[in-house]
């Protein structure tokens, strides 16, 4: 875990998407299989492990802290015990200047403990309230609850492979040496006397897989475990036996582990889970595993470092951030996020279909800043007013809507939104809509998911404003519906101060189905009824229906968005007969493919044409009418001709040719090699330069990259009608999202 430069150089271009993701999001129900009685140690059984049970999806939100020797020299971040080795970067500097040579004055120092050059003592040696120390687990565990957190807990064991537990087969633990306390058991008895879920947090797969590559080699056996250089196989029976250890000791409700797992051997990874699942068999509870890497992703949840997806996402999945915008651990002068942030991309990320784990960064002497407190309880005083909107419920078919996006994976800051950011939650019944708005919006909002062209609000009973304290409420007046959205009447001051605040719509039946704006929504039961999933453009196999929670040979009813189509599939990967669906079918048995579909793919319907829309300057991609091939795209702004006017049509392997309306031409790369590069447009011959990916990027959003280039169609910013279309390496710039208007 790390926000430092090195974290993100390792992980530059590794996929954080689970492999079962189903991109555009659940709302259904979870994993369908059944849980076996007993695992074995193969990926058949384990994968059949419930990833995410349904206290965890009750739950939300979590905390747990980066907090061990790591903290003492206070600098960098938690990475300083591998950067203090690495020649010339500045936790090297700063460590020769302070302690000495690392040669002569090692990190074990700072568990053992050593003087510095100006004589004092340095050690990680925190000492508890009653023996006259600052430190005191149950005051800490009383901040969480106070925070808002159903589950907590400790980094057990960092990337530095020092144990915080009474360790047997680590002598580097935190019994034998440093503070001489067992703090993984103080951590679980506080934790558990608040009736909160414990989290065991374990980033030891990176302790012998690159952490301390700058370290030099040692002799001694004992120090050659600390830092990672038995032989292979003693490292990856170390990695099992401490895993073992805290399973048997702590009884976690939720074992985190951070990246390198693909990096174990998979013998001994099966063998963790197995055990783990079995043990929690034994206990009578259901747990659960988090991975970033090295899991088949089916029976474990997936884990986004630093972010989320752009969108709702299924299967239910977890992110773990910081409260702190600089390091995970506690420096001197470390930055925080404001409690805005960190409140708003928490919302977000409930909305999307996922839970948060946020780290605090403690003092090496046991004390939690005052500003991370603040921060906390600024999260803990939304959710004890507002948390019927939080908690215990799920995410409805829409994540919500607004300016601010947020998300759109790892290692993505986040933001506080607007008056006119909505995100949207549902009670588990589904008969209320929670829109909980980032913002006063004044005396009067509205909600344009809501518009009378995408749901039928007939059934709507009542909509009122929740108060001040939790179950206290305002009426409103009866709101009015038309084509742009549904408007609420809201007092002509907010009523109260808050860093939020929530709608709460309610229903005489079910929560009415709304049209997506991208891809489709499938259902289990007739008239859009019962267990359906969000699925964006693409294709979408059995495995990956399941992990949405509609599962093979269950679909029912469908809902599509303007200008697409499904193609359902009698067998697994787009096999057997098929069928293909232009419209909403409300009941499948009419035409005799009711529970018959095992996969399907969601697609543009080729017959319709688009306006493709920048979402920086708000230009229509433009042919510029009959002119050479060769010649530049450009953009200009939108009147309806024809020269604006697109189809998407699938050529196979989920690439798409844009073909323009007025001369028939299709958008094509050119063989560009450079960001910058002209989009231009040419006959359509069937080369990769005229082949193009459309990602969806949520709320409606879409990149658009060329096949052969690999660079996304790019509207330049805020241009003037007229200007040239260009091409770029994707990143988050909106000059690279792109929406597709059905015309």
């Amino acid at each position: 875990m790390s926000s430092s430069i090195n974290r993100r150089q390792l992980l530059a271009g590794a996929t954080f998407v689970a492999a079962t993701t189903v991109a555009g999001g659940m709302f259904g129900a979870g994993h369908a299989q059944a849980a076996p009685s007993t695992y074995t140690p193969d990926w058949n059984s384990v994968d059949q492990h419930p990833p995410a049970p349904e206290w965890f999806q009750d739950a939300k939100f979590g905390i747990y802290f980066h907090w061990g020797a790591f903290s003492v020299p206070a600098y960098d971040n938690e990475w300083y015990p591998r950067s203090m080795y690495q020649g010339g970067s500045n936790a090297n500097k700063h460590h020769i200047a302070t302690f000495g040579n690392p040669s002569a004055w090692p990190y074990h120092n700072f568990i053992n403990g050593a003087e510095d050059l100006a004589g004092n003592t340095v050690k990680f040696a925190p000492k508890l309230k009653s023996a006259g120390g600052n430190f005191d687990p149950d005051e800490w565990v009383q901040l969480f609850v106070d925070a808002g957190a159903k589950f907590a807990g400790p980094v057990a064991e960092h990337h530095d492979g020092f144990s915080m537990w009474d360790s047997q087969v680590n002598e580097w633990n935190s019994v034998t040496k440093g503070p001489k306390l067992d703090l993984l058991a103080l951590f679980t008895t506080a934790i558990r006397a608040k009736n909160l879920k414990l989290l065991v947090a374990m980033h030891h797969a990176y302790n012998y897989n690159g952490f301390y590559q700058y370290a030099p080699a040692q002799t001694d056996p004992g120090l050659k475990k600390l830092y990672g250089q038995l032989s292979r196989a003693e490292e990856d029976q170390l990695w099992y036996d401490k895993l073992k250890e805290v399973i048997d000791r702590a009884k976690p409700d939720i074992l985190w582990q951070d990246f390198k797992l693909d990096a174990v051997d998979e013998t001994q990874r099966l063998k963790f889970l197995s055990y783990y699942y079995n043990q929690a068999g034994s206990w009578g509870r259901e747990v659960v595993a988090t991975y970033k890497d090295g899991m088949h992703g089916k029976g474990e949840v997936f884990d986004y470092e630093r972010g989320g997806p752009a969108d709702l996402t299924a299967p239910y999945w977890l992110t773990d951030d910081s409260i702190s915008s600089s390091s995970w651990c506690y420096t001197q002068g470390i930055g925080y996020y404001s409690t805005q942030q960190m409140l708003h991309s928490f919302l977000d990320r409930v909305s999307k279909n996922g839970n948060v784990l946020l780290n605090i960064a403690p003092m090496a002497d046991g004390t939690i800043p005052q500003a991370q407190k603040d921060i906390l309880l600024g999260i803990g005083d939304h959710l004890k007013r507002f948390g019927e909107s939080v908690y215990a419920t799920r995410a409805w078919t829409v994540f919500g809507e607004g300016p601010t996006m947020m998300g759109g994976g790892a290692f993505t800051t986040p933001h506080a939104g607007t008056a006119q950011d909505i995100r949207f939650t549902r009670n588990k019944a589904n008969n209320v809509l929670y829109a909980t708005v980032l913002g006063w919006p004044g005396s009067s909002l509205t909600i344009k998911t809501l518009g009378s062209d995408r749901i039928d609000l007939g059934s709507l009973t009542s909509v009122k404003l929740l108060g001040s304290t939790a179950g206290t409420y305002i009426d409103l007046p009866t709101p009015a519906q038309n084509s742009s959205g549904l408007t609420v009447t809201l007092p002509s001051s907010a009523p109260y101060s808050a860093n939020a605040y929530v709608l709460k719509l309610t229903f005489s039946g079910t929560i009415p189905s709304v049209r997506p704006l991208t891809g489709a929504v499938a259902f289990k039961d007739v008239d859009y009824a019962g267990t359906g999933a969000v699925l964006s453009t693409g294709d979408h196999t059995a495995a990956q229906l399941t992990a949405a929670g509609l599962g093979a040979l269950t679909l029912s009813s469908l809902r599509l968005a303007p200008g697409h189509q499904v193609i359902g599939y009698a067998g697994d990967n787009f096999t057997g007969t098929s069928w293909t669906f232009t419209a909403d079918n409300p009941d499948l048995r009419v035409t005799g493919n009711n529970d018959k579909i095992t996969s399907l793919k969601v697609q543009f319907k080729p017959s319709t044409y688009f306006r493709i829309t920048n979402v920086t300057n708000g230009l229509a991609l433009d042919s510029g009418g009959n002119v050479a091939s060769g010649s530049n795209l450009k953009q200009w702004t939108w009147d309806g001709h024809a020269n604006l006017q697109w189809q998407v049509v699938e050529v196979g392997g989920g690439y798409y040719k844009l073909v323009n309306r007025t001369n028939g031409m299709v958008a094509d790369g050119w063989g560009a090699t450079s960001n910058g590069s002209p989009a231009r447009e040419a006959a359509w011959d069937g080369n990769n330069n005229q082949q193009w990916t459309i990602t969806h990027r949520g709320n409606g959003r879409y990149s658009i990259t060329n096949r052969a280039t690999g660079l996304a169609l790019d509207g330049g910013g805020n241009v003037a009608s007229g200007s040239v279309a260009k091409q770029w390496t994707y990143d988050s710039s909106t000059n690279l999202l792109w929406t597709l208007t059905a015309l």
